[in-house]
């Protein structure tokens, strides 16, 4: 799947989703090593859960941030689902 995320500094989120797994995360844009880090941290992850620990984080003053952001992602695409 791709997002374009709102608010935050990358202009593309890509995912795949297996068996309610996370994998594959990937961001164009942003901080390089800290989106390395994001995805590795929720790879193979169940996607209920990075969107349990991800949603509502901020980023400074911004409403949102890169792991809200992924968190919005998952819920569109269960949402599709």
């Amino acid at each position: 799947m791709e997002y374009e995320p709102q608010g935050i500094c990358p202009r593309l989120l890509r995912f795949e989703v297996e068996d309610n797994k996370l994998k594959g995360f990937q961001a164009l844009g942003g901080c390089n090593g800290n989106l390395q880090g994001l995805g590795r941290l929720t790879e193979g992850m169940d996607i209920d859960e990075v969107i349990r620990r991800l949603e509502g984080i901020r980023c400074g003053a911004k409403i949102t941030s890169c792991p809200d952001q992924l968190a919005q992602a998952l819920k569109q695409y269960k949402a599709q689902q």
